[in-house]
């Protein structure tokens, strides 16, 4: 039977093969130049918002007549979550999260189903309810940030200036959304004193029926003459301040006055304003770019240099732009850490080849490198893999086994010439020996980082991409290595003299005898060694109870950010206040940068990972960019000393930092769930307290417990009535008279400006005025309020949080530095136990935080655990064909956890989703060692020897390329355990192989030899001769054929006599040849013998 030899093909067309070498080189190159760059890969937001306003409503209402309602909707949604909302007086914001297992593409769809649904509940929401809005563009990132800012100009230039801007930057390739943050609208405010215009006869009324006659627009018709129709305009619409104070004004006497007369008419801003933000301390308007999906961002970032720098120069002395999120310099910075990181790791690489190989035979290897990754960036360009931190960590991973392949078929090449073949011939066999083998052993290797590729949540789509580089990067050393490779040894490897005598003379040496004699010692004692190792590894597993746990690590990014939490009901003044408080701990520290206060909500998205605080006049935030990161961690400390010393008393401060991974917010977090606000306080309380004897963590806070107070007005309802009042009119005065009536909007341009006519500052300044606060009775007698209402200072509740439609609060609180969450969070919930076993019925406690994101991401991991189970057994098994043996190699899998564990518990890094990664590849590399070795051992079998031998002599020829494949990938991860990301996967899979190498040189050969201890002096049979003997696997890796099919010794090494070449080239040499040690004659195997 004749089978196409791919090898023989490329050395027969070798002009072919350099074209394609060349074309693979130009399209890797280009590939490269246009994949778009990121610091950290992409994930889906599968988030929105919905808010809603009802002006003088109570929290409690709110919740029950607007939430609910929301919240029911929400729920029939498909791929619903959950959905958490707070209510507090006037306002509601629901947070609704689609299932992690949502396809990203049905995402776009799933928010118009929910802006549709919010759209047809609108009519059924009562009336003055205003919404609900929705925001499904929760997810947009700021690729850019700039603030501009001046010391003497106001908000009306500095808008005028960043609209300019936001215009140029429009048109900038690749820029899909310019937002400006900060903008303060502006007002004209028309103070009044009430008790003037009681004397005077005048109502507030008759002055917003003035000012809105004078301002509307009416149409005044058309005029037709002949075949031309002639509109009609009438002017004297309201244009500014001076109009104002021009509208007349009727008395009850019939008399006009002017506006300007009986009021004071400026030009201001919003008061209060509801969102403020500043830079360096100075008040200023943040401009914020998004990019379009798919770009690359260190283009846009060139793009947006040029436009910048000529409005820059431009820009009225006076103004400044700050840069203050640069994520094009970041993800520039990055990739070129991460790129000097893949070199080293190449160099370390190469020189183990050259090393263990030679020079020129080596530089064969170190040319398979670049054709490698020429395959995968053109691949990567045309499925859409960018390079960012977890494509670039999986070539790093990757470099270590891609090279396996090219060694093998360099290393069979050199062995055939040595025996006498001639260039073509030997770099033609690299197929029959060797090409099934290799896709073998790229499989089950591959197969290994199947979870993480197919993982249904944000954090498969934020790691998913180490799967495809890997098995990419696999499948391409494959190719190259029989295609490629071949054409390559023809060409540089030098000529090797012919070996005489013993072909095996190579594994007498000393090293080779020490091995020998360490390995019959394991196998004569192996019901010791095997114990042993199984003590060994019950330790490992309690050992690996000790490791910390962690979710993702801390970021190297530079920012903090410093979080501010106000008593709930606290002026956005007042929190400005404290926000300026904490600006002085940082005004003056050479270590900051730069800052930015955000004052009544979060900062924008300007980085994937954070999560945007919602509106809050008692929040403020303040992002501080440090130098570097030792610079951050000096500001933290400092930051966190002048708090616990009291400096900001008056607030709840959390200073944080940015962690790697979606989102978590507070690492520790509890959560209490019930329908008694009042019984969940206690509740909650009590976890507080428990939590706050745990000697890690630091003050635990409730995220709603306080009530705020209010003022109740008590009518009278029969004296009202007497006067022609009612609380709709009271209301409606004193709205007017305290906070400001809309009377009307003036058109200044495409600008609008609300009119605002409200009471003088002092009238409507504290609660000693109110009763002195007149309402007009339906005869138009002005009337004390205090003569039909009475004033009642109370307390209501400042805030509801629900979870589900479920009240819940949340005990959260951060820990100190060098402690990991889960281990805290765990401690704790044990601790809760008596706690939770007491809880009223319909009352529940849950774990959040860190620890519950991780179950999310670990659930989507294990999910797809049956898929990669299923493709290895098959894999094994149709390379096995045994029950047995499948079992034996299974049973080494789990092995790789001692070293992993002897290596995070030396290096003291913490074992998280990444180092669960590495654990789960690195069973795919025992694996793949495990087999290729049992199946080197039943060939030797098969070939005459006692199974007792076929053990020893197996493993001795097999201990050169396992163990320069093992180093291969040991030493290329040392540039990645340098990495906070990184680190504790690359010390997982060092561990685990050194350990796994050694493992699979001693305790295999005696797990082996206890499986089978009743056929150890049994002799294997050498088969009868067939028509096409196929090649054993040879350097390393199982062979993807039946079990038993192969010539020579398993490695590649002939038997020294030459003989007959078959017609596909495989070496018929010594088939019947009497082996030295055995005296038994050597033959081709047969798949019968299985």
């Amino acid at each position: 039977m004749r089978r196409f030899n791919v090898s023989a093909w490329a050395v027969a067309h070798p002009t072919l093969v350099l074209f394609l070498i060349i074309m693979l080189a130009l399209a890797g190159g280009l590939s490269y130049e246009r994949l778009g760059r990121a610091e950290d890969p992409s994930f889906t937001i599968k988030v929105a918002v919905v808010t809603a306003a009802w002006p003088g409503a109570t929290a409690q209402e709110m919740q029950d007549q607007v939430a609910d309602r929301i919240e029911k909707k929400l729920q029939e949604l498909p791929y619903f979550y959950r959905v958490t909302t707070y209510s507090k007086p006037g306002f509601i914001a629901s947070q609704m999260e689609f299932r992690d297992t949502t396809p990203p593409k049905e995402v776009p769809w799933l928010f118009y189903l929910l802006r549709k649904k919010m759209a047809d509940l609108q009519p059924d929401l009562p009336d003055g309810v205003l919404g609900p809005f929705v925001n499904d563009e929760y997810g947009d990132v700021d690729s850019i940030l700039y603030t501009l800012r001046s010391g003497t100009a106001d908000y009306a230039t500095l808008k005028e200036v960043a609209e300019g801007v936001r215009q140029k930057l429009l048109k900038v390739p690749d820029v899909t959304k310019v937002t400006i943050y900060g903008v303060q609208d502006q007002r004209i405010f028309v103070d009044f004193d009430h008790v003037k215009l009681a004397t005077l006869g005048i109502t507030p009324q008759a002055i917003f029926d003035s000012l809105a006659k004078q301002n509307a627009m009416t149409p005044a018709g058309t005029v037709q003459t002949g075949a031309t129709r002639i509109p009609l305009r009438v002017t004297g619409a309201l244009d500014g301040v001076a109009a104002v104070r021009e509208t007349p004004v009727a008395a009850s006497d019939g008399t006009v006055v002017r506006l300007g007369d009986i009021a004071t008419v400026s030009r201001g801003y919003e008061d209060p304003p509801d969102f403020l933000l500043r830079q360096r301390g100075v008040p200023a308007l943040a401009i914020g770019v998004v990019m379009q999906k798919g770009a690359n961002i260190l283009t846009l970032g060139e793009n947006v240099d040029k436009v910048m720098k000529g409005v820059v120069a431009e820009t009225p002395v006076g103004l400044t732009f700050e840069r203050i999120a640069d994520q094009p310099k970041i993800v520039e910075e990055a990739v070129g850490d991460f790129m000097q990181s893949f070199v080293e790791a190449l160099a370390i690489v190469l020189a183990v080849s050259f090393l263990s190989l030679g020079w020129r035979t080596g530089i064969v290897v170190a040319l398979s490198v670049p054709l490698v990754l020429a395959i995968v960036f053109t691949i990567m360009l045309l499925i859409g893999l960018d390079l960012h931190r977890v494509t670039l960590g999986a070539l790093i991973i990757a470099l270590g086994l891609l090279v396996d392949d090219a060694i093998i078929a360099v290393e069979m090449m050199v062995v055939k010439m040595e025996q006498g073949y001639d260039r073509p011939r030997a770099a033609s066999f690299a197929w029959v020996s060797t090409a099934f083998p290799m896709l073998t052993g790229t499989l089950v290797t591959a197969a290994g980082f199947l979870p993480v590729g197919f993982a249904a949540s944000a954090t498969g789509e934020y790691a998913g991409g180490i799967f495809w580089v890997v098995a990419i990067a696999l499948v391409a050393s494959w190719v190259v290595a029989v295609v490629f490779t071949p054409y390559l040894g023809m060409k540089l490897l030098p000529n090797f003299p012919v070996l005489e005598g013993d072909p095996e003379q190579i594994y007498h040496t000393r090293i080779y005898a020490r091995l020998r004699r360490a390995i019959r010692f394991c196998v004569r004692h192996r019901v010791v060694v095997v114990a042993g190792t199984l003590v060994v590894f019950g330790l490992a597993v309690v050992g690996f109870g000790r490791i910390p746990q962690q979710f993702f690590p801390v970021s190297e990014r530079t920012e903090l950010f410093l979080q501010i939490r106000m008593p709930e009901g606290t002026a956005i003044g007042a929190t400005l206040d404290t926000a300026k408080k904490a600006e002085s701990l940082i005004a003056g520290d050479d270590d900051a940068a730069t800052w930015t206060t955000y004052v009544g909500q979060g900062p924008p998205r300007f980085w994937l990972g954070l999560s945007p605080a919602l509106p809050n006049e008692a929040y403020a935030e303040i992002v501080i960019v440090a130098r570097n990161v030792e610079a951050r961690e000096r500001l933290k400390a400092k930051i966190d000393g002048a708090v616990a010393e009291g400096a900001l008393a008056q607030a709840r401060v959390r200073v944080d930092r940015f962690s790697f991974g979606p989102p978590v917010g507070f690492p520790v977090q509890f959560r209490v769930i019930g329908n008694d606000p009042d019984r969940l306080r206690q509740i909650a309380y009590r976890v507080r307290d428990r939590m706050r004897q745990d000697p890690d963590v630091l003050e635990p806070q409730l995220d709603w417990n306080e009530e705020m107070p209010s003022v109740r007005l008590v009518l009278d309802q029969d004296r009202a009535r007497a006067l022609g009042l009612d609380p709709q009119t009271v209301a409606q005065t004193l709205q007017t008279l305290v906070s400001g009536y809309t009377v009307t909007t003036i058109r200044d341009g495409t600008e609008k400006v609300a009119v605002v006519a409200r009471a003088i500052a002092p009238q409507r300044g504290g609660l000693g005025h109110l009763g002195d606060l007149t309402v007009l009775s339906r005869n138009g007698v002005p009337v004390p309020l205090s003569q039909v209402a009475r004033i009642e200072e109370s307390h209501e509740p400042a805030i509801f949080w629900r979870r589900n439609r479920d009240l819940a609060i949340t005990v959260r609180t951060d820990i100190r530095d060098g402690v990991q969450a889960p281990d805290v969070s765990n401690r704790i919930w044990e601790k809760l136990g008596d706690l939770r076993a007491s809880l009223p019925e319909g009352y529940r406690m849950e774990v959040g935080g860190a620890v519950e994101e991780s179950a999310k991401a670990n659930t989507s991991l294990f999910a797809v655990f049956p898929v990669m189970i299923v493709a290895m057994l098959t894999i094994l098994m149709v390379q096995l064909q045994s029950f047995s043996r499948l079992g034996l190699v299974l049973l080494t899998a789990p092995l790789g956890l001692i070293g992993a564990t002897l290596g995070l518990l030396v290096s003291g890094m913490p074992f998280g989703f990444v180092a669960l990664l590495g654990l789960i590849a690195l069973a795919g590399m025992i694996i793949r060692n495990t087999v290729i070795l049992v199946d080197q051992i039943e060939q030797d079998v098969s070939h005459g020897r006692t199974r007792g031998e076929a053990i020893v002599e197996a493993t001795v020829r097999r201990a050169r390329p396992v163990v320069l494949t093992a180093m291969a990938a040991v030493l290329a991860m040392i540039p990645l355990s340098r990495s906070g990301f990184w680190g504790p996967m690359a010390v997982t899979i060092m561990g685990g192989l050194l350990v796994a190498t050694a493992l699979t040189l001693l305790f295999l050969p005696a797990l082996y030899a206890l499986w089978f201890r009743r056929s150890l002096d049994e002799r294997g049979t050498p088969p009868a001769d067939r028509d096409e003997p196929l090649p054993a696997p040879a350097g390393g890796a199982p062979a993807l054929v039946p079990n038993g099919t192969g010539n020579g010794d398993g490695n590649g090494h002939a038997p020294a006599e030459a003989g007959t070449e078959a017609e596909d080239g495989t070496d018929r040499s010594g088939e019947n040849a009497p082996d030295e040690r055995t005296g038994a004659e050597t033959a081709p195997k047969s798949t019968e013998d299985r």
